[in-house]
């Protein structure tokens, strides 16, 4: 949901590398710097957004709808205009009156965070549906899909993307390859079984010897994804504590349960999740991550697990503030998708207020809701949460993804992380 597993994972490697002594606290998955001058007037963030400008820009909306918060025209027309002829979204072109052609690094991520942003900002049903498209074109024979078309399709990348056909109204269990694949198909064999070590958790590909390891931001992913869930969810109210579900074929919602099961036994132990550990840097304290822990917070109150994420929304309020500042927009997106998920007040977050801190780093908004004591209740109705999915073997209602992405948001969208 990102920044966690965004396309700016590419940039945010050899940043992190070249950062290597930078506090904990700050260390933070983010472009290096780019004169703000030199970049759109519409988009959000002052970094480079060679790798992440169109995943920052739909985080950022698909949050801002969530709390009231309608982006400005320019905002919009810019992400508009990223989108290629053929439906899909390149993570950023510098220069949207040239045509994409075959040297346009398109992708799934992009594509399915772009397309859930124009849907929640509304009267963009042709783009969308172009969007959507595209996805359904690049479906894997597995069922799944690949951060780029034709690789092998990953946990993260078919995540995020069944929740874009999902809030497009999409009936997932219609989406199908000529041998009769569901998304869920795909997504299902990435699950570690239970019973086994970090049984329940998910895979991002199985490695070089074809086992499952379990990662943190695919099993997050995972959860949203087994849930037919986009980049929002609800504050749902928590329901009795997550079991693993042994079982050699399972439910998709099994599948979510045992993924929430993990993530509650992973934050128990801090409160947050780790990052992995840089290369030639094994021995060396992990670094706390903060992207994958408020997606991590995300998936479990999707499941209906909110209590068991109470924890870790009390430590992304004490010490996120200067990872959300470094990170940019997409980081303030999670966290503001973390709060509402779980109840939090997203204009009181350890004292800070995220979504105007989230509205700072773009355009002033057309409008912005002011807070009230039914704002949550509101803003659950106003997201759409429960419609779209017909046909899904889920219990819970159906809202996220992103954003973060992969929040749920973005991504290792593009990294084979393992945790």
């Amino acid at each position: 949901m990102t920044v966690r597993h965004s396309a700016a994972a590419l940039a945010a490697t050899a940043t992190v590398l070249c950062a290597a002594a930078a506090p904990a606290a700050v260390a933070a998955p983010s472009p290096s710097s780019s004169p703000s001058a030199a970049l759109p007037s519409g988009l959000y963030g002052t970094t480079d957004p060679t790798y992440d400008g169109v995943w920052r820009q739909s985080l950022a909306f698909v949050s801002q709808r969530a709390v009231g918060v309608t982006p400005a025209a320019k905002a919009v027309d810019w992400l508009v205009g990223q989108q290629c002829d053929s439906g899909a979204f390149p993570a950023y072109r510098p220069d949207s009156s040239v045509p994409c052609d075959d040297k346009t690094m398109i992708d799934t991520n992009a594509t399915a965070a772009a397309v859930q942003a124009l849907r929640e900002v509304g009267g963009h049903k042709d783009q969308v549906a172009s969007g959507v498209d595209w996805l359904k074109s690049v479906q894997n024979e597995d069922g799944g899909w690949s951060y780029t078309a034709g690789g092998a399709s990953d946990a993260n990348s078919t995540s995020i993307v069944i929740g874009a056909l999902a809030r497009a109204g999409q009936k997932l269990g219609d989406v199908t390859t000529d041998g009769g694949k569901t998304p869920y198909d795909a997504l299902l064999t990435f699950a570690i079984p239970c019973g086994v070590k970090d049984g329940g958790a998910f895979a991002y590909q199985p490695d070089k010897a074809g086992k499952l390891v379990a990662n943190g931001d695919a099993t997050a992913a995972g959860v949203l994804g087994s849930l037919g869930k986009g980049l929002i969810v609800g504050n749902y109210a928590a329901v009795k504590a997550p079991t693993c579900h042994k079982g050699a074929v399972l439910k998709p919602e099994q599948a979510a349960q045992n993924g929430a099961h993990y993530l509650a036994g992973a934050l128990a132990k801090t409160g947050h999740l780790d990052q992995p550990p840089m290369p030639g840097a094994e021995d060396s304290a992990p670094l706390p991550d903060f992207g994958n822990t408020a997606d991590a917070v995300v998936a479990l109150s999707a499941s209906g697990h909110k209590d068991k994420a109470a924890a870790s929304v009390d430590w992304l309020a004490k010490n996120s503030a200067d990872w959300a500042k470094q990170s940019g927009p997409a980081a303030y997106a999670q966290l503001v998708m973390a709060a509402r998920s779980t109840g939090a007040d997203v204009h009181d977050f350890g004292g800070a207020d995220l979504v105007a801190q989230l509205n700072a780093t773009g355009p002033a908004p057309a409008a912005v809701k002011k807070p009230t004591a039914s704002a949550t209740e509101e803003e659950r109705k106003d997201s759409g949460d429960g419609d779209g999915i017909g046909g899904v073997w889920w219990f819970v209602g159906i809202g996220l993804a992103v954003g973060a992405g992969a929040g749920f948001l973005i991504s290792g969208r593009r990294k084979n992380q393992q945790l």
